[in-house]
């Protein structure tokens, strides 16, 4: 069986194929993309025209290993918590693949997974955790629930904070003032004496927990830095916490009193706080598949000779056949063999209207039967399953983004090691005491330590998700501040983020009594219609009696006599339709509405129109975001008419019509070969689209599984606080780099005078707090800058232009429309 070039769906036999295009596709929807999507890379002078190269650009990622086609190997996703950093993914991938029997590895931080490629003789699934598990990281089955990394954190600091404090308690009492030359009888004890000893040595064993406790995520991640081969942060705020302890207990052991154990408090403290922080954005991002996995179906009905049983889905075969009744979820993939029956399948496709299936036609795991009931034959897979496992896949391959400051660490680190011995040996070298130059060393590793550096992205990001939360958007993933730079394609799902996602009655035509007589049947039927209707028209006033409904077709019910049908063409063969009604029908067809006849007594007598309604600001918001990207698209689930709409607008470059949710995600990745994506949508058929892109932001109203794989989520229902997520995001990472800049100049002026020691250690301690104190000022002051109107590369245009009114619901007219 071959798969489809797009999304990598069995194709039928024969595939749909097409000259002009290379490939083997699932169906026409897929073809006609992969020709969009080609015609697209043949304007860019880099068309894929191989099927295998089309379908590696459409549907791999750079952190996927190459394995032996002949070697048979099985793959898992594996949670791993205590990842923070992009080290933390080599550390674990080398981990990884170091074992037997693992043949590649991925791992992501951002979701806090691994994806292991492994040989099924030599290991289980569940031999896989305990591999990756150790040296910190808790390794567990996806299903699983993990620990709370916010709770660990809080008891890290609460233990760290108290012995802290009577660590400075001690300092500012006793220890401070002794340094500075306070004379001994004006203190309560001589700290050169027995109970000096005493204090110092308490002092010691408060530090020690300190520094080992509170600062054991920094070590670990020290120690993974230089495992990894990438110095980062943790190894420059572990290089100067840690020098100061140990210089200082060397100092106690030989019986001095001049020691630093309040610098290798202060860091550890301060910088993981900073941390602490960055774990409380992280635990917003760590959400499960809850919606998919709680739509998914555990039960199945299966027919046998005796009448009917109940089985787990895991032992439906194919060929089984299934009873699905109104209400039920499809359980698997499959083709209709009886009866008749309406299938919403937005929560899978994202197409707005519910769909007739008939016997012969196929039905998609995870659909919702609204109306009739139908018998299917299984098939081999389920729609469903391939969702959920798209979106592991996606989020899984999206490697962390290293932090600017983890990367200007791996050249910091380095230089002021170096510059810390040079100093030592210069020194030494030009007749100072070994201590005195080993002080002149340790004053440029304290005045180097990273406090303000530690703090400058957590605290800017912080600021910007509170800023962000004001004004209506939550941003999930602290790292989108540093990721999501020029933005250079916007794709907008369309429906329930274009479009309202919820139906309305368009257009009635016909006589008053025949639009009454359609809203008083239609207040029994339970079909998406019957609510637009009921909202739009009063019922007649008559009881309506003998309420029949005709699977995926329509209802009736007898009204003063006469029996009123309402539904699709197919129950109004034998009648007589005007000309101005039969047309309105057809145009509401073309247009990708759902159109209703309504008749009696052999005749129609109107019609009601009924369709997904669009927001009045997408217009507004679609221009203005098209006058600073280079390309804006749509995709959506449902066909060309329903889409058509979106296409005649100026402002949009490409509509991608028929996607398949598989397919969604791999034209979002290939969109993004070329530049930063964007990807705005609301349904769990849309999540492993927002996955893939560079940003993804989910709407108000959106399923959980979207909110789950979106990096920003809009929790208002107004399109147009799309825009200010980029204005956020520009503007938060001007906050964050002035906070870097501001820490580097900090260092490039006291780093200098360390080195020629004119920099006591102590002073270096308080000019580093100083520099810390500064980047929380900045940190906490307002965005003004964002209500000023001020624009960045990164911003997409604002909400730009007047808002189209909702015209309200349709007047009742004898006539066409």
């Amino acid at each position: 069986m071959t798969s489809c070039t797009l999304c990598d769906l069995p194709t039928p036999d024969p595939p749909v194929t097409d000259a002009d295009v290379e490939g083997s596709f699932c169906c026409r929807g897929c073809l006609e993309v992969a020709r969009q999507l080609t015609a697209m890379d043949d304007d860019r002078t880099a068309a894929a025209t191989d099927p295998d190269d089309l379908r590696a650009a459409l549907t791999t990622d750079d952190t996927e290993t190459e394995v032996d086609a002949d070697e048979e190997t099985e793959t898992a996703f594996v949670a791993v918590d205590g990842m923070h950093c992009a080290t933390c993914e080599a550390f674990l991938e080398s981990r990884a693949e170091d074992q037997p029997g693992v043949v590649a590895a991925a791992a992501s931080y951002p979701s806090n997974l691994v994806r292991v490629t492994y040989d099924p003789d030599s290991l289980a699934t569940d031999d896989l955790p305990p591999l990756l598990s150790g040296a910190g990281y808790r390794a567990r089955a996806i299903d699983e629930d993990g620990e709370d990394d916010t709770t660990e954190t809080v008891g890290r600091l609460i233990i760290g904070g108290f012995f802290g404090m009577m660590t400075m308690a001690w300092y500012v009492l006793f220890l401070y003032p002794a340094y500075f030359g306070v004379a001994p009888d004006r203190l309560l004890f001589d700290v050169t004496g027995a109970a000096g000893d005493y204090l110092l040595w308490n002092v010691w064993v408060m530090t020690s927990i300190v520094l080992g406790y509170t600062g054991y995520p920094i070590l670990r991640g020290a120690y993974v830095s230089l495992r990894a081969g990438r110095p980062n942060m943790d190894l420059l705020v572990a290089l100067a916490a840690g020098t100061a302890y140990v210089y200082s207990t060397a100092t106690l052991l030989v019986g001095g009193t001049e020691v630093y154990f309040d610098i290798t408090t202060v860091v550890v403290l301060v910088v993981t706080l900073g941390g602490y922080y960055e774990t409380r954005l992280k635990e917003r991002a760590t959400g499960r598949l809850t919606e998919l996995t709680e739509s998914r179906v555990d039960e199945a009905r299966r027919r046998t000779a005796d009448g009917e049983e109940t089985v787990p889905v895991a032992a439906v075969d194919p060929g089984d056949e299934l009873l699905v009744g109104a209400g039920d979820r499809v359980p698997v993939d499959g083709r209709v063999i009886e009866g008749t029956a309406a299938v919403d399948e937005s929560l899978v496709t994202g197409e707005s209207v519910p769909v007739r299936r008939s016997a012969g036609e196929e039905v998609i795991g995870g659909g919702l039967v609204t109306d009739g009931g139908i018998v299917i034959e299984a098939a081999e897979s389920s729609t469903l399953d391939r969702l959920v496992t798209t979106l592991w896949r996606v989020r899984s391959s999206r490697s962390g983004v290293q932090r600017l400051a983890d990367r200007l660490a791996a050249v910091f680190v380095p230089v002021v090691l170096l510059l810390a011995a040079a100093a030592f040996a210069v020194h030494l070298a030009l007749g100072a005491a070994p201590t005195d130059a080993f002080l002149t060393g340790l004053a440029v590793l304290v005045v180097s330590c990273p406090c303000a550096l530690g703090l400058a992205t957590p605290l800017a990001v912080a600021a910007g998700v509170r800023e962000a939360l004001d004004r209506g958007v939550v941003i999930a993933e602290g790292d989108v501040f540093e990721r999501a730079t020029q933005a250079d394609v916007i794709a907008f799902d369309k429906t329930g983020t274009l479009t309202t996602g919820e139906m309305r009655l368009h257009d009635a035509v016909g006589d008053e009594t025949a639009l009454a007589r359609a809203a008083a049947v239609e207040a029994f039927a339970d079909h998406p219609m019957s609510e637009a209707v009921g909202e739009a028209v009063d019922p007649v006033d008559a009881p309506v009696e003998e309420f029949e409904r005709y699977p995926g077709r329509g209802v009736g019910g007898v009204i003063e006599g006469d029996r009123v049908t309402v539904g699709r063409a197919a129950l109004f063969a034998d009648a007589t339709v005007p000309d101005r009604y039969r047309e309105r029908y057809e145009r509401a067809v073309d247009a990708g509405q759902i159109p209703a006849y309504v008749g009696w007594d052999g005749d129609v007598r109107g019609v009601l129109v009924v369709g997904d309604r669009p927001r009045p600001e997408w217009e507004s918001v679609v221009a203005a975001v098209g006058e600073t990207v280079e390309q804006v698209v749509v995709l959506t689930g449902d066909g060309e008419a329903a889409a058509a709409r979106f296409r005649e607008h100026p402002a949009v470059d490409d509509v991608f019509a028929n996607v398949r949710p598989e397919a969604k995600a791999s034209v979002v990745e290939r969109l993004g070969r070329d530049g930063t994506t964007v990807m705005v949508g609301d349904g769990s058929n849309d999540a492993p689209a927002l996955a893939a892109a560079d940003l993804g932001i989910s709407m108000e109203g959106g399923t959980r599984l979207a909110a789950d794989a979106a990096d920003a989520v809009v929790t208002t229902d107004d399109l147009a606080t799309v825009p200010q997520v980029f204005d956020l995001t520009a503007a938060t990472r001007r906050r964050l780099r002035q906070n870097l800049g501001w820490a580097f100049l900090y260092n490039a002026v006291a780093v200098p005078v360390a080195l020629v020691g004119a920099l006591d250690p102590l002073v270096a301690a308080v000019a580093m707090g100083a520099s810390s104190l500064l980047v929380v000022a900045n940190s906490a002051r307002g965005f003004g800058d964002i209500d000023a109107g001020e624009r960045s590369e990164t911003t997409p245009g604002g909400t730009g232009g007047a808002e189209t009114p909702d015209p309200g619901p349709p007047a009742v007219a004898d006539g066409g429309s």
